[in-house]
């Protein structure tokens, strides 16, 4: 959400001021270790002190300068999953490993024989004050480090590889640069108010993973270290040249491409996992099989969400909720910002604005939609606020290095902050939310953590000091970037046990770290309303996408400014197809409900948003394959198609899931859109005019201002809703139209997920059904794809409509589970090649099947 300090920015202020954050040469363990680049290795690995024990094979490293001795441990691990640890063999202090991201022990196999990497841990004795080793300055600032210097890095050099991928937050491509222009990509959680694009700077997440990509192989590495890290990559692409010998003969020499990855992070130990794949699919597997998959949404968390700093008082909530009813424009959820709060105090409500929070709940649950409010980690220090009086009872605040509680300035004026990090104040911060404890709460209130990277106003970098101490004695320094994944991990835990452990939570956070996508959603932050972060945005939920976070967007119009009409018509329909969709603006900012920018933007806006209901039941479908398979939603084009060259550096179209590609259009005035349809042996059919396509080959597409360029692949069945309602809840019994798209082989295969929506029974009671629709020889089959699920459902199939049937059939036949064949009523149109059949009732938890001749 929200902007730096109102001391330090103006909240209308749209560009960062960079003067407030480091680049990497301010930062004193990224110079030490360029310092340490620049000489020859002084490490050594001793094989022969090498052991292999039951679970991984141990050997020394030894700095050859100040003969420290370091202990390797290298695992061989289930799934094709190596583990490497270095650690001091003797450290003077323990070095802090994070905890809580990996699900579980992780399973090893028995190792034999592993090669090792170039290792360097910080053991400088320089005094030099350049070198940072015990303090710090930036600015006013001053980084007292009482336990000396503790960085460690790391070199992989990637042979073959030259398209690497990953490590976000940042607002840059998808295809990560080479970082020779002295700007490492830098992992450091921040309140970045209107962000740079183009820029490798930390803004509010990290996850510290990147793939590697090159025909017929991927693979990941995922670098386990919460202190602040610096990512450089040098890449040397092949290259063939001619070497003139002695003689008459010259020999033609080729030098392969090369990547080297160079990791450094500020403290803590080396903890890495290499995911030998060999595929994307794979990958993903082995990502998630280390830190989770995408938590199952409750289905209103995937329609469109409607915010802004702020919406005023409750009269302005039913305002702009009756707003969406008369204009018949779909949503689900409203949101309130900090100033629904009594003097931004968390889990209060302003009697003025709020008087009766029930009723205004009561109000929108009528309307079968939710409400979402926010809940920061700073707490105003005033001891007749209880969550305050509590905490500071219990010692729940992070303290500062003398050992009171760290004070700092946020929106309520001076706060503390809760140590998340401490699974007691986790605890207490869940019980927060139970309806007793948060009064004028009800069960369709859903949370927002956000300024949780942490945001301190007065901070350096606009953040906590690294030398701040959490619970277990550990400097802030050392887990700077996991602070916001405890808060959303508290914040979920809160909303389940709110509900005695019934209930799917929705919890968006602004800050994460590998794992987060356990917990909910991700945003990509405070961006502005210009047409390059539209654009930039389909690269950064790529990104998101590919290392594990797929429940992630943008803010729709961008949060910044006010938009043109055009700008937020585009964003619309791009937002409407990307996972997170939500409309959100910042104070001071135009009011852009849909209907306010004329009859004709509000008919555009309408229909974006009216497709992405429709779409439903093909986004709910994608989100439990991301949940129990790791698939990403948001698919780069390189992952459905990893053979393919053309498709490794494409980020202005995607693919959704494996059957629809997306191009949104993210040029103001644009008449005419470039496509590249990938793939030699696929066909693709535009999703409104039906035209087709074969793959491989780049079209320009016309578009006017309602064009979303949207195409189906050939080979694939997509269930949409074929009625829309005022909110997913009132959508739960409208029939279902499936669209299938043929391949040059005449055949198509998709797959539908139903259950109730909300709850844990789809895997407590498996009260879920699992359905695979296929066509084959003229055959459309709907059969049982998961017989341990169940659930009863009176929806319908009423439509089908099947595209690429290159003849007219002489006739259409049902044929039902229970023996009745009927011949059904069509529709063909020559021009199209396409066959509807309408007016069905054919149930949806059926086995059927329509016969074509």
């Amino acid at each position: 959400m929200e902007a730096a300090a109102k001391e330090e920015i103006s909240v209308e202020d749209e560009a960062v001021d960079k003067d407030i954050f480091k680049d990497c040469s301010q930062i004193a363990f990224y110079r030490r270790q360029k310092q340490q680049l620049s000489k020859k290795s002084t490490y050594q690995a001793l094989l022969d002190s090498a052991t292999t024990g039951k679970d991984s094979t141990k050997f020394q490293i030894i700095n050859e300068v100040t003969k420290v001795p370091l202990l390797a441990e290298v695992y061989g691990m289930e799934g094709n999953i190596f583990r490497l640890k270095i650690n001091e063999e003797t450290p003077l202090k323990p070095r802090y490993e994070v905890p809580d991201v990996l699900t579980s022990k992780p399973s090893t196999v028995r190792t034999t024989k592993e090669n090792e990497e170039d290792a360097s841990t910080d053991t400088s004795q320089q005094n030099q004050e350049d070198l940072g080793l015990w303090e710090e300055k930036f600015g006013t600032f001053v980084d007292v480090k009482v336990n000396g210097p503790a960085s460690v890095g790391l070199d992989f050099s990637l042979h073959g590889f030259e398209y690497l991928y990953g490590i976000p937050q940042h607002a840059e491509s998808h295809q990560l640069k080479n970082t020779g222009d002295g700007e490492a990509y830098r992992l450091y959680n921040l309140d970045v108010y209107g962000y740079k694009i183009h820029d490798k700077m930390g803004i509010y997440g990290s996850v510290p993973y990147l793939l590697a990509h090159k025909l017929g192989r991927t693979l990941g590495i995922f670098w386990l270290n919460s202190s602040e890290t610096l990512v450089e990559i040098n890449t040397e692409p092949a290259v063939k040249y001619t070497l003139t010998q002695m003689g008459p003969v010259a020999a033609k020499q080729e030098v392969r491409s090369r990547t080297d990855v160079h990791w450094m992070s500020e403290s803590g130990i080396i903890d890495v996992f290499l995911l030998t794949g060999p595929t994307p699919s794979d990958v993903f597997k082995q990502y998630s099989s280390l830190t989770g998959t995408q938590a199952m949404p409750p289905l209103f968390s995937l329609g469109y969400h409607q915010c802004r700093w702020n919406y005023e008082n409750e009269q302005d909530v039913k305002a702009v909720d009756a707003g969406f009813d008369k204009h018949d424009i779909p949503y689900d959820v409203m949101w309130l910002d900090i100033e629904h709060t009594e003097g931004k105090r968390y889990f209060t409500w302003d009697k003025k604005r709020f008087p009766n929070p029930k009723r205004m709940q009561e109000l929108l649950r009528n309307k079968k939609r939710k409400l979402v409010v926010i809940s920061d980690p700073h707490i105003k220090i005033d001891p007749d606020y209880s969550v305050y009086a509590k905490a500071k009872e219990q010692d729940f605040f992070v303290r500062n290095h003398e050992g009171g509680d760290f004070e700092g300035v946020c929106w309520p004026g001076l706060s503390c902050y809760l140590d998340f990090t401490n699974p007691k104040v986790r605890e207490w911060y869940s019980s927060l939310f139970t309806f007793s404890a948060y009064q004028g709460s009800t069960d369709i209130l859903y949370i927002w953590n956000d300024m949780n990277e942490p945001s301190v106003f007065r901070g350096p970098e606009l953040t906590m000091q690294k030398n701040a101490i959490h619970h277990g004695n550990w400097e802030h320094r050392e887990l700077h970037n996991i602070y916001g994944f405890y808060q959303q991990m508290a914040t979920a835990e809160g909303l389940i046990q709110r509900s005695k452990g019934k209930e799917r939570p929705f919890v968006l956070t602004r800050s994460f770290f590998a794992g987060s996508q356990k917990y909910g959603a991700v945003w990509t932050g405070d961006n502005t309303a210009e047409w390059s972060y539209l654009k930039i945005s389909i690269p950064m939920l790529l990104t998101l996408n590919v290392t594990g976070i797929s429940f992630c967007g943008a803010d729709v119009g961008g949060f910044i400014g006010n938009p043109e009409a055009e700008l937020l018509v585009r964003w619309y329909q791009a937002g409407a197809y990307q996972p997170f969709f939500r409309g959100h603006a910042t104070m001071n900012t135009k009011r852009r409900e849909p209907w306010l920018f004329g009859e004709e933007h509000t008919r555009l806006i309408r229909e974006a948003i009216r497709e992405r209901y429709a779409l439903l039941p093909y986004w709910y479908s994608l989100f439990y394959r991301a949940h129990v398979a790791s698939e990403p939603i948001m698919r780069p084009l390189w992952v459905e198609f990893p053979d393919e060259l053309e498709t490794f550096g494409v980020e202005d179209e995607y693919m959704l899931g494996s059957a629809l590609l997306v191009h949104p259009v993210t040029e103001p005035k644009a008449t005419v859109v470039d496509v590249f349809l990938p793939g030699p042996n696929e066909v693709w059919y535009d999703s409104k005019t039906f035209a087709h396509w074969e793959g491989a080959c780049t079209v320009k597409i016309p578009v006017a201002l309602d064009t979303i360029p949207v195409f189906q692949r050939g080979g694939s069945v997509v269930p949409i809703k074929t009625r829309i309602g005022k909110s997913t809840g009132w959508m739960t019994d409208f029939p279902y139209g499936l669209r299938v798209a043929l391949s040059t082989k005449g055949s198509a295969v998709g797959e539908l997920y139903l259950d109730d929506g909300h709850s844990f029974k789809y895997l407590h009671q498996k009260q879920f059904l699992h359905r695979k629709f296929s066509f084959s020889s003229g055959v459309l089959t709907n059969s049982c794809a998961d017989e341990s699920g169940h659930y009863p459902s009176e929806c319908v199939v009423e439509q089908i409509c099947v595209l690429g049937l290159r003849k007219q059939p002489s006739s259409v036949t049902m044929h039902l589970s229970d023996g009745n064949d009927q011949s059904v009523a069509f529709t063909y149109c020559a021009r199209t090649s396409t066959l509807n059949l309408e007016r069905l009732s054919l149930n949806i938890g059926t086995d059927w099947e329509i016969h074509i001749k």
